[in-house]
């Protein structure tokens, strides 16, 4: 079975699957469009400004993996929402995603592995 490590940064919105911050313990209030807009900008910023992932995904994303840069371990398929799986699988090494919209949000991924 095939199994691959990635990094992500999610931005939940109003409409997520549990539109709460587990890690931050807040509420999130910001729309879909609002998350969208967010991921859009902090993409840009590791491509073309050379920020770093793990650093941005520790900052802001509101997932409880912040507290390991964003970092997801092993995993391998039917283990992930499907959406977040076929982007994940679909990079290769080094390769940091499009906007992946998912139940949980909107995520960018960096495949590690």
């Amino acid at each position: 079975m095939e199994e691959i490590r990635v990094k992500h940064i999610l931005q939940k919105h109003t409409l997520s699957r549990n539109p709460h911050d587990s890690y931050r313990d807040k509420p999130i209030t910001r729309s879909k469009e609002e998350a969208i807009e967010n991921i859009e900008k902090i993409r840009d910023a590791i491509i073309n400004d050379g920020k770093s992932f793990a650093d941005i995904a520790s900052e802001i994303s509101e997932c409880r993996s912040a507290a390991n840069g964003g970092d997801l371990g092993f995993f391998g398929r039917g283990m992930m929402q499907k959406e977040f799986e076929d982007a994940a699988f679909a990079l290769s090494v080094g390769e940091i995603s499009g906007l992946v919209d998912s139940d949980s949000g909107i995520h960018i991924i960096l495949r590690e592995e």
